[in-house]
Parts: C-alpha cells; sequence; structure tokens
C-alpha cells in the first residue's frame, strides 16, 4: 500500500505524456516543397492555371484569370510529381490545355514555373528558386526578361552589372548587390538605358521581372523570394515560412508541453514522497493505541 502513490504518479505522468502524442523516436514529418507559378508572356490573354498531383489529388490547385506580369503567391505541396497546365481564362476543366509540362517538387526546394516566350511560341519554364540569404548588408538578386519589345537586356547598378545579354524569355543567374534604395539601368538592345528606381531590403532575395510597360517601354518589378532569415514570403510580404508555419509552432509547443507535464508529475511524485513518512507514523501511532 505505501507504493501505490508512487506508482500512481509515474503512471500518471506516462498517461500525460502519451496524450501529448508526441512523435515517436526517429519520426519526422514529411517536408513540403514550395511552388509558385507566373505569367510572363506579354502576348498571351489572362490563363487559369490547373496544378494536379500524379500521386495525392488532394494537393491539386486552380488559379483562375492570372495575366501578364502576375506572380502567384509560394503554396507548400508535398514532394512529388505535378502537371502543370494552362487553359483559356474561363475555358472548362475538360478544355484541352494550351500547354502544360510536368515538375518535380522535392522536399525544401522552391520553383517556379513560369508561361514564356510569345503567343505563337508559348512555353512553360521551370525556375529553380533560391532561398538562400545573402551576406549581411547585401540583398540577392536575379533578372527575368519577360519584356518581348526589348532585344537582349544590359541591367546593372552603379555597383556593377546584374545581367548582361540577356535574351527574352531566359532569366540570369543570382547575384549579391548592396542593399537599399538604387536605381537600375535597364538597357535593351541598341537603345539608351532607363533609369528606374528599386528597393532592396538587407538579406532579402529576388527575382526582377522586366516587363512591358502598357503605352509603351520598359518597367521592372522585384518579386520577392525570400526574405531574411530565409523566411519564404507570401506576395510581397515576408509571412512566417510559407505554408510550413503551422508544423513549425507545434514542433515547438509540443517539447515544452512536454516539459510543464514531466515537471507537474515529478511534483506530484515528490509530494507523495514526503508524506508516506507521516503516513506510517500516523499508522504506527494508532496501532499502538
Amino acid at each position: 500500500m505505501q507504493r501505490w502513490p508512487r506508482v500512481l504518479g509515474v503512471a500518471a505522468l506516462v498517461a500525460v505524456l502519451c496524450g501529448l502524442g508526441l512523435p515517436a523516436a526517429g519520426a519526422a514529418p514529411a517536408k513540403a516543397g514550395l511552388l509558385r507559378l507566373a505569367h510572363l508572356s506579354p502576348d498571351t490573354p489572362a490563363v487559369d492555371v490547373y496544378v494536379a498531383s500524379v500521386a495525392d489529388p488532394s494537393a491539386d490547385l486552380v488559379l483562375r484569370g492570372v495575366a501578364y506580369g502576375d506572380v502567384s503567391d509560394y503554396r507548400s505541396v508535398p514532394p512529388g510529381t505535378y502537371t502543370v497546365s494552362m487553359r483559356k481564362a474561363g475555358a472548362a476543366a475538360s478544355t484541352p490545355p494550351v500547354l502544360s509540362t510536368t515538375v518535380q517538387i522535392d522536399a525544401d526546394s522552391a520553383q517556379t514555373v513560369a508561361g514564356v516566350g510569345h503567343f505563337a511560341d508559348l512555353g512553360l519554364r521551370i525556375l529553380q528558386d533560391s532561398l538562400a540569404t545573402p551576406p549581411p548588408g547585401q540583398a540577392r538578386m536575379r533578372v527575368v526578361a519577360a519584356a518581348a519589345s526589348a532585344g537582349p537586356l544590359q541591367v546593372s547598378l552603379p555597383s556593377g552589372p546584374i545581367a548582361q545579354g540577356l535574351a527574352f524569355a531566359h532569366t540570369s543567374d543570382y547575384v549579391d548587390i548592396p542593399a537599399g534604395q538604387t536605381t537600375l539601368a535597364v538597357a535593351p538592345a541598341g537603345t539608351t538605358a532607363q533609369q528606374l528606381p528599386v528597393t532592396v531590403s538587407a538579406g532579402a532575395v529576388y527575382s526582377l521581372l522586366v516587363l512591358d510597360k502598357s503605352g509603351g517601354g520598359l518597367t521592372v518589378r522585384p518579386i520577392l523570394d525570400a526574405a531574411s532569415p530565409g523566411v519564404v514570403p507570401t506576395g510581397s510580404v515576408p509571412a512566417g515560412e510559407g505554408g510550413t508555419a503551422p508544423g513549425r509552432s507545434a514542433s515547438v509547443l509540443g517539447p515544452v508541453a512536454a516539459g510543464v507535464a514531466a515537471l507537474a508529475a515529478l511534483g506530484l511524485l515528490l509530494t507523495f514522497r514526503v508524506r508516506l513518512p507521516r503516513r506510517r507514523a500516523t499508522a504506527r501511532h494508532a496501532g499502538r493505541c
């Protein structure tokens, strides 16, 4: 009978820990990949984009009315093979797609599937996005040439070139650049460079879209790929870690809750241990009476 309080305390600890649903040793949640879509063909009308998982229909998604210059938010998707199809905006899902491609999404990867080129020669290109942050005080940028009116592009900052001789529908490599407010010199082939203001944040990673401007000329649009420290953005502002943020909160709260439960159970055991001698003494005294 003297052992029952301690046994009950241990049982309570086990029950609490089991109730927390902690993962088994060695088990780890499956990591997701990131996928986003872009319409970068100046003479192609708006489209509906269908993304279908080969293995998991619950991961399918549809983006409607995607127009030139649009870049979707990143979507967190399970690793696997996906089919990306484009149909004219408003067309039935059963309509044969204008074009389609497959993309392999790996865990911890980020990719952009972009419709590029002229409508007559439209294609889907898979861009490998970087989520690795640059050194302190720097930003990282690449150039996506999506302006049909421009020939090969020269894009540079006062600190040096970002892209040279970049052809329409092509993408440059990432380069590190000074962070802050600056001016881009964008020079289409055979023309005087246009001076276009841009602001980039330290620790951020950008894809700089060079687009045809309505009414003539060029415009640039920095698209945020990632922000310090390695944060995946939703739209143009950092928002946690994309679709993985809730999982991170759970992984932090689980061990904290386990620790609290263990301490509570330990306190319970110590309480029983302190009280046991008093109960035994009381019992002996009662027996002598």
